[in-house]
């Protein structure tokens, strides 16, 4: 199984950024698939996460208001849309993913069998 995280780089405050997940070895349609990041001297933490079904939840509201996760069947992909960053989004993005995490399970770090090597966001003021 591997996990290849990309899309990450330099934005300016208020851009927006897409990155990608691409999977081979599990099918991200029948896992749970989920966002942690990492930023300078911090934990790693979740993102956000979309279980088997399509149910999705996000760490916080602001989250929700400005990220989308999502996946695509086809292309075995899967992607967080990150709209109005901020500097305190700078942070090293990884995407996990998992067959067996139940939905109340979405944001533990410890559910997730498979990780990609994440991208970094930088986000300048």
């Amino acid at each position: 199984v591997q996990l290849q995280a990309s899309g990450g780089g330099l934005v300016q405050a208020g851009g927006s950024l897409r990155l990608s997940c691409a999977a081979s070895g599990v099918a991200l349609n029948r896992a749970a698939v989920a966002w942690f990041r990492q930023a300078p001297g911090m934990e790693r933490s979740f993102v956000a996460g979309i279980n088997r079904s399509g149910g999705r939840i996000y760490a916080t509201d602001s989250m929700k208001g400005r990220f989308t996760i999502s996946r695509d069947s086809a292309t075995n992909t899967a992607y967080l849309v990150m709209n109005s960053l901020r500097p305190d989004d700078t942070a090293v993005y990884y995407c996990a993913a998992g067959s067996s995490v139940i939905s109340s399970n979405l944001a533990s770090q410890t559910a997730y069998a498979h990780w990609g090597l994440g991208t970094l966001v930088t986000v300048s003021s």
